[in-house]
């Protein structure tokens, strides 16, 4: 069985207006494939503690969200330097940062930050 995929567009600007609806602040970082794009998400607080999820395929043919890059407080260029190169290896890419407490529960995971 497979994900019914709502185009990328649509789920980009859902997830921003329900972080700004909440208080916090979403931004699209890159803009890519309209509607099969894939979508990276930056989750943070105040630009601290960010986390990187891509929605990975799952062998049963679902798609799941993934932790794939965490910054290391001490080498945050690291960071920065991977989402760029995954979006220069990749044109059909969204990058889109949420700026909330907890902003993994927008896009369907618990929070990680206490």
């Amino acid at each position: 069985m497979t994900d019914a995929r709502l185009p990328a567009h649509l789920e980009v600007g859902a997830l921003i207006r329900a972080v700004d609806a909440a208080g916090g602040f979403g931004t699209v970082i890159a803009k890519g494939e309209r509607d099969a794009g894939t979508l990276l998400i930056i989750c943070g607080e105040n630009d601290t503690k960010l986390r990187l999820y891509e929605r990975m395929p799952q062998l049963d043919g679902t798609r799941q969200w993934t932790l794939v890059r965490s910054q290391d407080p001490e080498n945050k260029i690291e960071f920065m330097e991977y989402w760029q190169r995954r979006k220069s290896q990749d044109s059909d890419l969204w990058i889109v940062e949420l700026d909330i407490a907890n902003a993994e529960r927008f896009i369907g995971l618990p929070g990680t930050i206490g």
